[in-house]
Order: structure tokens, then sequence, then C-alpha cells
């Protein structure tokens, strides 16, 4: 108890001793004021038990996804162990939604390492260069935020062909305009300043500037802005699933899930809303997510 005590001491002192020191008390502080946000950790709960389903999803799964059995379809909830109920094919409707789960972790994980990625690297050579870089940079930016995201994404997707690889790629072509825009205006401040100047006059040449001293600048608020917009990544993955474009039958994606229950919404409403519930869930999640960090992260949030 005493060690413990000493340890909660010694991260939440106000005069670190070492840069290690006062990164650790950083992180823990943040916990601190993270933890008292109790929407956001329900956020990170959903997540986190998101997360250990689509881990353990052969061992939590009731029923083989895949398998059919037409004499069972459309089963109601808590029918012949089906909890969720079965939909057209006779398949185990809870078992499509943590197989669901894989898809969906994965198309958020690889739009999240694409989209951020691209957005920053633009817009902190557009910030830094200026000039005529920095005007086709960000023209070519314009022309993508000008395209509603869904409509370009459709665009992306039919000319790339149906797939979910082809649908993550389109998603982030379509994601990283935003991460562009918050990079160069966090690049266009920091450039100015008194450290920069002194940097550059040390010798250090512009991409050592722009990866050593600009990027970890923007990393904190690219991370808000990447968490936040996770709700409308995961809602364009499963439109273009609804819509045939995205992973392909017999894959249990839930937008895919949704688009052949809707034939049914009226008689057998489970088949639709059950993955219609998950979505909603997981976007929720990512948004209460999403405004604890930016309580943590954002540097203004305190003045």
């Amino acid at each position: 108890m005493a060690e413990t005590q000493s340890l909660r001491a010694w991260l939440l002192t106000d005069t670190p001793t070492s840069r290690r020191h006062a990164k650790l008390s950083a992180l823990y502080q943040g916990w601190l004021t993270f933890r008292s946000n109790t929407m956001a950790m329900i956020g990170l709960g959903i997540l986190v038990l998101l997360v250990l389903v689509a881990a353990a999803a052969p061992l939590l799964s009731p029923h083989d996804p895949f398998v059919q059995n037409l004499g069972n379809r459309l089963a109601p909830l808590g029918s012949e162990g089906h909890l969720l109920g079965t939909d057209s094919l006779g398949r185990d409707i809870l078992s499509r939604l943590i197989y669901g789960a894989r898809i969906t972790l994965y198309i958020v994980a690889l739009v999240a390492l694409i989209a951020p990625v691209a957005g920053l690297l633009v817009g902190t050579v557009s910030g830094y260069a200026g000039g005529w870089i920095d005007i086709v940079l960000m023209r070519i930016t314009d022309i993508f935020l000008a395209f509603p995201r869904l409509v370009l994404a459709l665009a992306f997707v039919a000319a790339l062909g149906a797939g979910i690889e082809n649908a993550v790629l389109a998603i982030s072509l379509t994601a990283w305009p935003p991460y562009a825009r918050i990079a160069r205006a966090e690049t266009l401040t920091i450039r100015s300043s008194d450290y920069i100047a002194a940097i550059r006059l040390q010798g250090a040449g512009a991409l050592r500037i722009i990866t050593r001293h600009i990027w970890p600048l923007c990393i904190s608020s690219l991370i808000v802005r990447v968490t936040l917009d996770m709700a409308g990544i995961i809602l364009a993955a499963a439109g273009l699933g609804f819509l045939g474009l995205g992973a392909q039958p017999p894959s249990p994606e839930w937008g895919a899930m949704i688009s052949e229950g809707r034939r049914f919404i009226l008689d057998h409403w489970w088949v639709a809303t059950m993955p219609g519930l998950a979505i909603f869930t997981v976007s929720l999640a990512f948004n209460l997510l999403g405004d604890g960090l930016r309580d943590v992260l954002d540097p203004k949030a305190g003045e």
C-alpha cells in the first residue's frame, strides 16, 4: 500500500526529475482525467469488449456463421438455441454478428493506419513548404472535400471493383483530407515558433524538422479526429456492404446483413435490427471515446 502511494506521489509531482519522469507523469495525469469521464470509460469498455469478442470468436460463437439450415430459416429470437434468431438462410445471427466484429475491426484498423498518415504527410509538407506546393496540395484536398464521402467512396469502389480491400482503399481515399487540413493548420502555427527557428539555425533540414519536431505535435489532434471519425468510417463501410460493394457474401459483414434483412423488416424485424444495433453501439462507443480523448489531448481544453 505504501509503495502504491509512493508511486502515485512520484507520478503526480510538479517537479519531474527527468524527461522520462515527465512523460510518465503526463500520461498518468491524462489517464486520471480520462477516467473521470464516465461516458468515455463506457465507450472504452465497449470497444475493449468488441476486441475481445472478435479475438475469441471461435470460442464464443454458438454456431458456424456460414452453415445454412433452410428448415430453420427466419427463426425468432431464442428459438432452438438461436439467441438472436436466424436469417433467411437459417444461419445463426449471433454467430454472424460475432464474426462480423472481426471485419469491422479490420476495416477500422486499416483506414486508421492509411488515412491519418496520408493526411499528416500532405498537411505538414503543405504547411511547412508553403508557396506553390501549398497551393497545389490544398487545391487537391479541396477537390476531395467537395464531394460527399459516401458518394466519392462509391465512385472509387465502382472503379476498383467490389471487395473489402477495395472498400477500405476507397474509404481511405475519401477520409484523408480533413487530417491534411488539421495537420496544415498545426504546422502553420508551429513553423513560426522560436524553437523551430533555433533548430533551423542549428542546421536541421526540412525533413528532420517535419518528422522530429512537427509531426509529434500534430499527433494529439489527429488521434482525437481519428477516434471521432471512426463512427463515420463504420457507417461508410456498412453503406458499401449494404449496396453489395463491400465484403462479399457469405462474409458476415454487418451492412450486408442489414441489406439481406431489409426484405423481412416488417415480419421478421430481428434479421436487420440486430446488425443495425451492433453498428449503432460501436459507433456510439467511438464517439464517447473520442470525446474523452479530446478532453485529455486538446491543449485548449483547460483554457
